[in-house]
């Protein structure tokens, strides 16, 4: 709890509020890429400490959010099959596909099993050696690294029933494609988790390309407003460049060895992110040496997938363009309890935060 108070201390914040105040010499529009970051703003209630000056707006950083529903009716057309177990993270199973869930097939009879990590799954797999055990890999590099060790330890293992059908994704490209698109921010409040891994300078294009800066930020409360303090300095002295805050967490190189893994396994390909469509070299699936762990080529499926619903504005609120409230069917037809798109599904995703903490209020 000493740890935590430290990050959470009451006049230590309103300084920091204070100082924002302060330092404000025109407007401001900074963008959050981690739904971590996303939650913990609207949580710890930061929109209401910051001048009218200041405003932030949620990206694309909650991966059950950017999943295409593609991905999950390809999962759902796994679960039909007997010979199939298939194993997920427990906030992929309310994510509505083209027909029904995940959820609906469990319940229906289909073997369906929320585990926490991808070892889980690999042990699924190693005690039932007569069935498929398909595990949904997603995640950027933060759960990357998890999968890719649990495929060199299904090789290690000689395990050889079980798969994944990965969609995994890589932060930066879609981070280009936001400012490409012509988002109008002045600065990226980048995503801490992922850079623990990656390392800060996986974000240094955007400054030297796109004129930006980036403070790479912790999740408590003083972190956010320093992070935003710092964004608004760079604003202020027409200095874009990539900046840590977090430092506790994360250094300029990010951890090596999973880096070295993860490298290893995957290679890059295009991938769909819902919003945006197709982006170029953001997506991760098994290598060619790893080949025989991919659900996608060892077990190939077809599925009819179709469109979103046309009133839900979940890709322009991924894209930044849209806020929850301006979407027509946030909290009457969508909802926790029944979420009609991904972003109200996942606790991160923008929808399900605005939800619990702005309309709460």
């Amino acid at each position: 709890m000493k740890y935590i108070d430290e990050y959470r201390d009451k006049d230590l914040i309103m300084k920091l509020a204070a100082q924002i105040r302060r330092s404000v010499k025109g407007t401001y529009t900074f963008m959050e890429v981690c739904g971590g970051h996303t939650a913990a703003i609207q949580r710890f209630g930061i929109p209401s400490l910051l001048p009218e000056e200041v405003k932030l707006i949620s990206g694309p950083g909650c991966p059950v959010c950017v999943t295409e529903k593609d991905f999950i009716d390809k999962a759902i057309e796994y679960s039909l099959r007997k010979d199939v177990i298939l194993t997920t993270f427990g906030d992929l199973m309310r994510v509505p596909g083209s027909f029904t869930s995940l959820e609906k097939m469990k319940s229906s009879g289909a073997d369906i099993r929320i585990v926490f990590s991808g070892l889980d799954a690999l042990k699924t797999a190693r005690i039932n050696p007569d069935k498929k055990v398909i595990f949904l890999g997603i995640g950027f590099e933060t759960t990357a690294p998890g999968t890719a060790v649990t495929i060199k330890s299904a090789v290690i293992e000689k395990i050889s029933n079980f798969f994944v059908l990965s969609s995994h994704k890589v932060m930066p490209p879609a981070m280009e494609a936001i400012l490409k698109d012509g988002t109008a921010i002045d600065g990226f409040i980048c995503p801490g988790h992922v850079a623990v891994i990656t390392g800060s300078s996986a974000f240094d294009f955007i400054p030297e390309k796109y004129s930006r800066g980036c403070v790479v930020t912790g999740f408590e409360p003083t972190d956010i407003l320093l992070g935003i303090y710092m964004l608004i300095q760079q604003v202020n002295n027409n200095d874009p460049f990539v900046e840590i805050q977090y430092k506790r967490a994360v250094t300029r190189n990010g951890n090596p060895l999973a880096k070295s893994v993860m490298q290893a396994v995957f290679e890059k390909c295009d991938a769909s992110w819902r919003g945006f469509g197709p982006i170029l070299l953001s997506g991760l699936v098994p290598g060619k040496d790893y080949r025989r762990f991919d659900a996608e080529y060892q077990i190939p499926v077809m599925v009819n997938s179709q469109p979103d619903n046309e009133l839900c504005m979940c890709g322009d609120i991924l894209r930044g363009w849209k806020t929850p409230e301006e979407c027509p069917l946030f909290s009457r037809a969508c909802n926790p309890l029944n979420p009609v798109g991904a972003c109200m599904v996942s606790n991160e995703g923008s929808c399900n935060t605005w939800y619990k903490y702005k309309l709460a209020k």
